[in-house]
């Protein structure tokens, strides 16, 4: 089968396809034939090694995918090595997919849809009536997010983007402005992903007991010190959000994943496609991805 391996870390250019066996399947796991895999941020931490060691190595990248079932089920799934034609997962994380929705949509809803929703409840702790601030409000999480706040009661709903374009799209799913630092006012919550200068400036921004969750490093750039004694005279809290341990809790993934389907559902919540790639160009897709071409849900087609 044809699948996307790295034997070293680096960046998108090590990434190379290669034909591998089919995956061995074990106990309690079933043979998926992949119909599309969602393409993340974490990947390309994987990729440059900030998130694996050297012992991992080669390595297929790719933690979720829509598939099919040796008996026809249309599913998604959580799994290890997705960037394949083909790949091994357990039956008893599988989430039944209708006809009807899009691969792009069903895969914006796990990793990222999961992420946005344990962002405003888990990690934000949102409630009604605050002003929250969205940084990368185009990209797969950002697009759900802004939509989630409004939905979780958000009072105001404030979008970061890097172009005009993306910052078009985020008030078309309803943000109510644009964030230009220093606010004009003051955030309750924010959403950070970027780091870096833009994490420091939204710490400034920051309401009295506001909440600025960081949850990546998209910038690359080194980690900005925070000091106790700054957040007490904000006054504020840091938060850091990480989604493997929230998927790990009770409750973590059924529950709000079934309540991400409900919302799609009743055409609340509009998952974004982003681009399609072929599988064979996954740099492609992590060059596009890094460079801040995308906007919405990236897949890779077998």
């Amino acid at each position: 089968m044809l699948a996307i391996q790295f034997d070293r870390f680096g960046g998108p250019e090590v990434l190379r396809p290669v034909e591998l066996p089919s995956p061995a399947v074990g106990d309690g796991e079933v043979l998926l034939t992949v119909e599309a895999a969602g393409v993340n941020f974490a990947d390309t931490h994987q990729v440059d090694g900030s998130y694996l060691d050297a012992s991992a190595l080669p390595y297929v990248p790719g933690s979720e995918v829509v598939g099919r079932t040796p008996d026809g089920r249309r599913v998604l799934a959580r799994v290890s090595g997705g960037y394949a034609e083909q790949v091994a997962a357990k039956e008893s994380a599988l989430v039944e997919v209708p006809e009807e929705l899009g691969a792009a949509e069903a895969l914006a809803l796990l990793m990222q849809g999961l992420t946005a929703w344990h962002l405003l409840r888990t990690a934000a702790r949102l409630r009604e009536g605050e002003t929250v601030v969205v940084h990368s409000a185009a990209g797969g999480v950002g697009t759900l997010a802004v939509q989630l706040a409004k939905e979780f009661g958000a009072g105001r709903v404030l979008a970061q983007a890097s172009t005009p374009a993306k910052e078009r799209l985020a008030l078309e799913l309803g943000a109510d402005a644009v964030a230009a630092y220093p606010l004009a006012e003051k955030a309750d919550v924010v959403l950070d992903a970027v780091g870096g200068e833009l994490f420091d400036r939204a710490l400034e921004s920051m309401a009295p007991f506001g909440r600025l969750v960081t949850y990546g490093n998209a910038a690359r750039a080194g980690f900005t010190p925070v000091d106790p004694a700054r957040l007490g005279r904000l006054p504020a809290s840091v938060v850091g959000f990480w989604l493997r341990p929230a998927l790990a809790a009770p409750g973590g993934v059924s529950g709000p994943l079934g309540e991400l389907f409900e919302l799609v559902g009743a055409g609340r919540l509009k998952p974004v496609p982003g681009p399609d790639y072929p599988l064979a160009e996954a740099r492609r897709a992590h060059e596009d991805l890094l460079a801040r071409r995308t906007v919405g849900k990236v897949v890779l087609r077998p």
